[in-house]
């Protein structure tokens, strides 16, 4: 049996992007929900992301058994101050995660370290806590996928978004099939939400049309900027290059040869 092929190699990434997963953690989630959250997380794994919970038991650490047992990379951001605070104060898992953070923050303040850390946030049936973590994600602009079907906050987040009327950058994908669901998120991240992946980053603004003439161009992307929105610039044999995003600046980091060459093909054109 062939593996599965990623939308695109992560040796193509500098670092492998994040996928945080938010949902309830209670003890009485139907069983047609956790098997929905396993295959969550496999295909989170099988895309070579890294997956991000809050170190929780519930919807998360079901999608964190399903990338685990996949070979895929966990991370829990805990509550707690340490492995003993972790395991009885808040009666936390530490199976299927390869490394638990200690914010010491509490379960509230780690909501907010689960969202800074992850480049996508996905939500997961919850209750009040996956809100909250809904809200955070939503203001900071990030893109946020909703498996929907699961149950509690899931299924409610459109008319929640709906009836905030707030645009703040973020975009929300929604579907019922973990493995769509993953694959469009993958697809609008490195196509789109790379270039202003929260409100926190630099991005290329929308703008009034530019051209070469009073912009330079990303010789990544073939994005044109206008001048003095460049996110990231990098000197190379006397010339200045600028880029959209840090993502397209660490790509011409990993091989500027590659992308040196492909521009002088095309201006001698």
């Amino acid at each position: 049996m062939k593996e599965k092929q990623s939308i695109k190699s992560v040796s193509d990434d500098p670092m492998p992007l994040k996928i945080g997963v938010m949902g309830g953690a209670g003890s009485d989630i139907p069983a047609h929900y956790l098997d929905r959250a396993v295959r969550l997380g496999e295909e989170i794994a099988a895309e070579g992301c890294i997956m991000i919970t809050g170190a929780c038991p519930g919807l998360p650490l079901a999608a964190a058994q399903g990338a685990f047992k996949k070979g895929g990379n966990v991370i829990g951001i805990s509550p707690a101050l340490s492995l003993d605070e972790h395991a009885y104060k808040y009666g936390s898992p530490t199976l299927a995660h390869h490394v638990l953070i200690f914010t010491g923050s509490g379960l509230m303040g780690r909501e907010v370290v689960n969202i800074h850390s992850s480049d996508i946030v996905v939500i997961v049936g919850g209750r009040s806590g996956t809100l909250g973590e809904l809200a955070i994600a939503y203001d900071e602009g990030k893109l946020i996928g909703v498996l929907t079907g699961t149950g509690g906050i899931s299924d409610m987040v459109q008319s929640i978004l709906e009836t905030c009327h707030k645009e703040t950058g973020a975009r929300v994908i929604y579907n019922d099939d973990p493995q769509l669901l993953v694959n469009e998120l993958l697809e609008v991240y490195r196509n789109e939400h790379f270039r202003r992946p929260s409100v926190f980053c630099r991005g290329v603004q929308a703008a009034s049309p530019i051209t070469i003439a009073n912009g330079k161009k990303d010789i990544v992307c073939g994005m044109i900027l206008e001048p003095g929105s460049a996110a990231a610039r990098r000197e190379q044999n006397g010339s200045e290059y600028v880029f959209c995003s840090l993502h397209c600046a660490e790509k011409f980091d990993a091989q500027p040869s590659n992308y040196l060459e492909s521009e002088k093909s095309d201006s001698s054109l």
